[in-house]
């Protein structure tokens, strides 16, 4: 499976931005997948995740009420809507994706494919 990820940009704090995970190569409706970020200087961190039926959603406690991950099986994407965004939310966003029927986990070696990332920059 191979995933690419899309729509970081620069944005002043408040403002959205929707991210996008394009997958291909694989059955996508048969894995949950999961967006991270990393921050400069700090470990890649769990962000929100979503079961492969998009029935269940999770997310972090820094993001809860204003981050929204949803998916559409039909065009093998995963989304990320970001709003109310904060200068504290600038890192590279990663979606990855995770095989099986499962919650979708929280450590990175639960995930078997990874997107390459995009940068997202939240000015003060």
């Amino acid at each position: 499976v191979q995933l690419q990820a899309s729509g970081g940009g620069l944005v002043q704090a408040g403002g959205s931005l929707r991210l996008s995970c394009a997958a291909s190569g694989g059955t996508f409706s048969i894995y949950a997948m999961s967006w991270f970020r990393q921050a400069p200087g700090k470990e890649r961190e769990f962000v929100a995740g979503i079961r492969w039926s998009g029935g269940s959603t999770y997310s972090a406690d820094s993001v809860k009420g204003r981050f929204t991950i949803s998916r559409d099986n039909a065009k093998n994407t995963v989304y990320l809507q970001m709003n109310s965004l904060k200068p504290e939310d600038t890192a590279i966003y990663y979606c990855a994706a995770q095989k099986g029927t499962v919650v979708p986990g929280r450590s990175l070696n639960q995930y078997d494919y990874w997107g390459q990332g995009t940068l997202v920059t939240v000015s003060s």
